[in-house]
């Protein structure tokens, strides 16, 4: 019997908490009576955030950003460095280039005046040699046109005398040949 009058009492004890607990029924942050309690506890956990932020966090953040600063002047500084220096390079290598290019054309025009004087002179001996051939050419020209003349007047009086001979007239051969030197001369 102890069993019933156990479980009767554990019936009402539960009948009772549920009823208790239909009367507080909602979200327990909206209970007024625990306003002070959460209340104290935001404030603990700001400023033991701010606490957090302002000692660790920001000097942390702070340290980085002056480290960057620090790196990113140095890095300017380097750049600006290495600028200056191909600004020299390219002064030194258009200053080469320049002195190559006047290099260059001075052996150009040394080398021109030595293509020049080797043509110049081959010319003169070119002109030397052509005026050598044509003496030698305007001799044998002579030499052939005095002895065509000859040959001319000698056929000429041969035929002049063969022809007069031919039609029955006698003529002297030094005549023949006065008369056909005489027509040749013009």
């Amino acid at each position: 019997m102890a069993t019933e009058t156990e479980a009767a009492g554990a019936a009402e004890h539960a009948a009772g908490a549920a009823g208790h607990a239909a009367q507080s029924v909602g979200m327990p942050q909206l209970d007024i009576s625990t306003f002070p309690n959460q209340i104290f506890w935001l404030l603990v956990t700001l400023v033991v955030i701010w606490l957090i932020v302002s000692r660790v966090i920001i000097p942390r953040i702070g340290g980085i950003l002056d480290d960057r600063a620090g790196r990113i002047a140095a890095d300017i500084a380097a750049a600006e460095a290495l600028k200056e220096k191909a600004v020299e390079a390219e002064k030194a290598y258009t200053a080469a280039l320049a002195e190559a290019r006047s290099q260059a054309a001075a052996i150009v025009a040394k080398a021109r005046e030595e293509i020049r004087a080797d043509l110049d002179k081959a010319t003169a001996m070119a002109d030397a040699e052509i005026a050598a051939r044509t003496a030698e050419s305007e001799k044998r020209i002579a030499e052939i046109r005095a002895s065509a003349m000859a040959s001319v007047t000698e056929v000429a009086t041969e035929t002049t005398v063969a022809i007069l001979g031919a039609l029955g007239v006698s003529a002297d051969a030094k005549g023949v040949a006065a008369a056909v030197a005489a027509r040749i001369r013009g």
